[in-house]
């Protein structure tokens, strides 16, 4: 959720190549990615859940960040921010001193700061409605409509998102969002294929283009 799929396809081979010229960090699914001062990470491989605690101590999910895009401390003025690993991931970290002297970095953070705003909008939009169900259904409608990949019945989620995850985003509770999920699939809207991902089944498959 930090940098929508849509970015130049120019902008994406470069940052290819800066991975391809750069030692990526390999870390397996659950773990946590170091938050380091005036250095930000780029995602190479797999998906990561930002996330801060709330006053109660619990887990609130802030965003996702996927292949080629960034998170890090300089991005975040939350001093408990933190990252986890949802899958295995290779992650590449830079100093800020070097992304500010690389055009085609810059170009990446001014991106996804921009893409960060406008999904923060959009949560907040969701947190306005009353309905629990709708705040369920409209924050997977935007995940599938960034991460979704096509398959025969819809759009397929590869996250692996707790229900407290869910929660924790949509500033409800666990039960809450299990007894959504449940009522969702019972309508036939959502679905879990063989390996228990998510199927979002009534989104157009062209929203995944």
């Amino acid at each position: 959720m930090v940098f929508t799929p849509s970015r130049s396809s120019s902008l994406r081979g470069m940052l290819e190549e800066t991975f391809q010229r750069r030692d990526l960090v390999t870390l397996t699914a659950g773990s946590r990615v170091p938050m380091l001062r005036n250095h930000v990470w780029l995602v190479a491989r797999g998906m990561v859940k930002l996330s801060s605690m709330n006053e109660q101590g619990e887990d609130v999910l802030l965003a996702l960040a996927g292949p080629n895009e960034p998170f890090g401390e300089p991005l975040s003025n939350l001093d408990l921010y933190e990252a986890t690993t949802l899958s295995d991931c290779d992650l590449l970290c830079l100093p800020m001193e070097e992304i500010q002297q690389t055009p085609h970095l810059v170009s990446t953070l001014m991106l996804a700061l921009i893409s960060r705003t406008r999904q923060s909008e959009a949560l907040i939009a969701l947190l306005g409605l009353r309905r629990v169900e709708d705040r369920v259904r409209g924050f997977l409608e935007l995940l599938a409509e960034e991460y979704g990949q096509p398959c025969e019945e819809g759009l397929r989620l590869n996250l692996r998102l707790t229900h407290q995850d869910i929660a924790g985003a949509l500033s409800t509770t666990r039960v809450t969002v299990t007894r959504v999920l449940g009522l969702l699939r019972e309508e036939g809207w959502l679905k879990l294929n063989g390996q228990r991902q998510l199927v979002i089944s009534n989104l157009p498959l062209s929203e995944a283009a």
